[in-house]
């Protein structure tokens, strides 16, 4: 594929999906954009949000959107991490043991109330996250393509749940928000399911083969090296502004990198501009930076610090 064609390509792929979701998640464009760019770019997604809010549904209209394999996992405190990738059972009959897969061997995961889970059980989920693949019993399987893990949880509850660590919070490409519905838009909800629910009449527009194929394309974005030095100005700042105990990764610096490319190539271009990376950086630098306990008392929270390093950092020639 030439280069010229690369934004053309993705973003016929792209506007088909988004229509379709749009079909079922109203009023959000830019949160099922920032989702699609997360599969493209090859990450995953952490939703943060009360209930009701339509997560679930998000999920499941973009795994039908992709023509994919879609499973949900309600985390619970008594959760195993075999009931998230599988287990080895004996099979009496060839008397050796086969490998029964988990839930996780899907290409759209829902992993609901993640936080409601132990850590061992949350961890089970890094292997899947990172390598695409999942390890039993001294035994690598590898996961299907694409896999894009969409974890909820719910940001007001504090009790009976544990807290995902700084080492798998960086594992989520971005943490996003759906927010309330507009009136409007709330009313076009009501009136959608009056007979039956939008996702019961939408289908697959693309196919496995024609995403990974965007994926790949998405990797011939051209990104200028002013583009890059202001990837790192913003998360080498985000190591060093007031307030902050703990910075961004470098993981941070390739998922922003990875994300700008998405974006551009879903919006027709085949190179990344300035304001692709800021856009995107309070949803990829925000859930990865660490605050000191003081900012709570000045309500400072890691968004607003994300805004005021955007602010404060210009954008190379």
């Amino acid at each position: 594929m030439s280069e010229s064609a690369v934004g053309s390509s993705v973003q016929a792929v792209g506007r088909a999906i988004l229509d379709n979701v749009e079909r079922v998640i109203f009023g959000k464009p830019e949160v099922v954009e920032r989702t699609l760019v997360a599969l493209l770019a090859r990450g995953h997604v952490l939703l943060e949000d009360v209930p009701g809010v339509g997560k679930t549904m998000l999920a499941r209209a973009l795994a039908i959107s992709l023509g994919c394999s879609f499973r949900r996992i309600q985390f619970t405190p008594d959760l195993l991490p075999a009931d998230v990738t599988g287990t080895s059972v004996f099979n009496q009959k060839t008397g050796e043991f086969q490998f029964r897969p988990g839930p996780v061997f899907a290409n759209v995961l829902l992993a609901d109330e993640i936080n409601r889970t132990s850590p061992r059980t949350q961890s089970s989920l890094l292997e899947a996250m990172e390598e695409g693949q999942v390890t039993v019993d001294g035994t690598t399987h590898a996961l299907p393509k694409p896999f894009l893990v969409i974890s909820t949880e719910n940001p007001i509850e504090y009790e009976g749940v544990y807290p995902l660590p700084e080492s798998q919070l960086d594992r989520f490409l971005m943490r996003l928000h759906l927010g309330y519905p507009e009136r409007e838009d709330e009313k076009a909800v009501i009136l959608a399911q009056v007979e039956q629910h939008p996702i019961e009449s939408i289908e697959a527009v693309v196919t496995a083969e024609e995403i990974l194929a965007a994926c790949r394309a998405v990797t011939q974005v051209h990104v200028e090296d002013a583009v890059h030095e202001y990837i790192l100005d913003l998360v080498r700042k985000s190591r060093e502004a007031e307030h902050v105990y703990l910075g961004a990764s470098p993981r941070a610096s390739l998922g922003l990198a990875k994300c700008a490319q998405a974006l551009a190539a879903l919006r027709g271009r085949d190179f990344v501009v300035p304001d692709d990376v800021k856009e995107l950086a309070p949803a990829v630098l925000a859930h990865r930076i660490i605050l000191e306990p003081e900012a709570r008392l000045e309500n400072v929270d890691a968004a607003e610090v994300v805004r005021r390093i955007l602010d404060e950092t210009p954008i190379r020639e």
